[in-house]
C-alpha cells in the first residue's frame, strides 16, 4: 500500500509539473518559431515559386512574404515521402507546399494542425490499405485516384496531377487545393463541408452551402453545365473542396454565376481572388 501511495504521489507531482510547464513551453516554442520565421529565406525562392504558382505574381508584397514563410514551415514541420518509386525532389515539395499555402494566406497560426504526412505517387494510385504508421484501416474504391485526404492527418497526391495544377491556374481543377481544402474542412473534427470558423458565421455558412449544394445537385441531375465540377455533388465535403478549387482558379466566373457562394468563400478564406486578378 505504501508503494502504491508513493507511486500515486509521484504521478501527481509529474502531472502537476507538466501543467505548470505547459504555458512556459508554449511561449518558448512560439519564440523559437518567430526566430525561425525571421531568418532570411533562400534568395531564389520567389523565382522558383513564381514558376510553379502563377498566382504568386498577383500577390501583394506582404502576401508574398507570408506565403514564402508559410511554405518553409510546411516543408520543415511535416513528413514528406515519395511512393510508388517516385524520388520526391525539393522542387516537387516546394510546388505542392506553395499551392497549399495559397489557401491559408488569410489565416494566422497553423491551419493544418492535424496534418503530419504528405505522400506523393508518380501518377494515379491505389495506395496500400492500411498504412502501417496510421494504425487505421481505410475502406476505399479499388479504382485509381488522383488524391486523398485522410482524417488521421495524411494527404496522398499524384505528382503528375499536382504539377499540372500548378502549371494551369485557370482550369478550375487543382488536386493540391482540393485535398488540402479537405484538411481545412476537418479542422473542427468533421469532414462535412463546414470548416472551423467563428460561431457567429456558422449559421450563415451552412445556409449558403446548403442552398448551393442543392443547386449543384439539380444541375447534375438535369445535365446542365455549371461553373462547379459535378463531382462537388457527391457530398458536402466534396462540394467544399470543389468550390475551393473554383474560387481560386476561376474566381470571376464563380463570382458571376454563384455570387452568394463566392462571398461565403471570400469571408472564410479572407481573400478576394477575383479582385486580385482585376488589379
Amino acid at each position: 500500500m505504501e508503494a502504491i501511495l508513493t507511486l500515486a504521489v509521484g504521478l501527481a507531482l509529474v502531472a502537476g509539473c507538466v501543467v505548470l510547464l505547459q504555458a512556459p513551453l508554449r511561449r518558448w516554442l512560439a519564440v523559437q518559431l518567430e526566430r525561425r520565421r525571421a531568418e532570411p529565406l533562400p534568395a531564389d525562392w520567389p523565382a522558383r515559386i513564381a514558376r510553379v504558382l502563377p498566382a504568386f505574381r498577383r500577390l501583394s508584397g506582404p502576401e508574398r512574404d507570408k506565403l514564402l514563410r508559410d511554405t518553409r514551415d510546411l516543408l520543415s514541420t511535416r513528413h514528406w515521402e515519395g511512393a510508388g518509386g517516385l524520388v520526391l525532389t525539393e522542387q516537387m515539395r516546394l510546388a505542392i507546399a506553395a499551392q497549399a499555402c495559397l489557401l491559408t494566406l488569410g489565416f494566422e497560426g497553423d491551419p493544418y494542425p492535424s496534418l503530419h504526412t504528405i505522400l506523393v505517387y508518380p501518377s494515379t494510385f491505389v495506395p496500400a490499405d492500411p498504412y502501417s504508421w496510421t494504425g487505421h484501416a481505410h475502406t476505399r474504391d479499388p479504382e485509381p485516384t488522383l488524391g486523398e485526404s485522410w482524417t488521421d492527418g495524411v494527404i496522398v497526391l499524384a505528382w503528375d496531377e499536382a504539377a499540372a495544377g500548378s502549371r494551369d491556374a485557370d482550369d478550375g481543377a487543382n488536386v493540391v487545393l482540393h485535398e488540402f481544402a479537405h484538411q481545412l474542412d476537418h479542422g473542427d473534427g468533421e469532414m462535412d463541408g463546414v470548416p472551423r470558423m467563428a460561431r457567429a458565421g456558422y449559421a450563415a455558412w451552412t445556409a449558403v452551402i446548403g442552398r448551393e449544394y442543392a443547386s449543384l445537385e439539380r444541375a447534375v441531375r438535369e445535365g446542365r453545365p455549371d461553373v462547379l465540377d459535378g463531382y462537388g455533388a457527391t457530398d458536402r465535403a466534396e462540394f467544399f473542396a470543389v468550390a475551393t478549387e473554383t474560387f481560386f482558379e476561376r474566381p470571376a466566373e464563380l463570382e458571376r454565376e454563384r455570387p452568394a457562394l463566392y462571398q461565403a468563400l471570400r469571408r472564410y478564406y479572407r481573400q478576394d481572388p477575383a479582385r486580385r486578378r482585376r488589379r
